[in-house]
């Protein structure tokens, strides 16, 4: 078992410490600091910085490979069965939505976006024209 070091040794190798051959003075004791009754205000960096927009987009690094489910909800329109059964090659069915009426873009059935659809090297398209704003009791 180590033999404990002996108080004259620590003095000893203080006042070598301390290079005057004298012994280092005893640090002054700080009294504790009272306490305020309010707390301290903490500083945020505001939501909206680009410093703040910048960790998030950083963050969600790791969901760019996840797959959603995209609808574009181009109108609607309710029939009878009889009527679903009738129709046919050539059939017309009316919508809901008059031509140039933003179009409805649902992720993960979720609305998110409006848009216009386009056509774009023979295939339909949606141009984003309005990012719908995530409702606040679904934060």
């Amino acid at each position: 078992m180590p033999e404990q070091p002996r108080q004259e040794d620590i003095d000893e190798l203080m006042k070598v410490l301390a290079g005057s051959g004298a012994a280092a003075p005893e640090a002054p004791r700080k009294e504790p600091a009272p306490r305020s009754a309010a707390p301290s205000p903490m500083a945020f960096e505001p939501l909206g910085s680009p410093a703040a927009s910048a960790a998030s987009e950083a963050g969600m690094d790791f969901l760019s490979d996840v797959n959603v489910q995209v609808r574009v909800e181009l109108g609607s329109t309710r029939m009878n069965v009889q009527d679903v059964l009738k129709l046919g090659s050539g059939s017309v069915v009316s919508l809901d939505r008059l031509v140039g009426e933003p179009v409805n873009v649902f992720v993960n059935d979720r609305l998110v976006a409006r848009g216009e659809v386009l056509v774009v090297h023979d295939n339909f398209a949606v141009r984003i024209t309005e990012v719908v704003p995530i409702p606040k009791s679904a934060e």
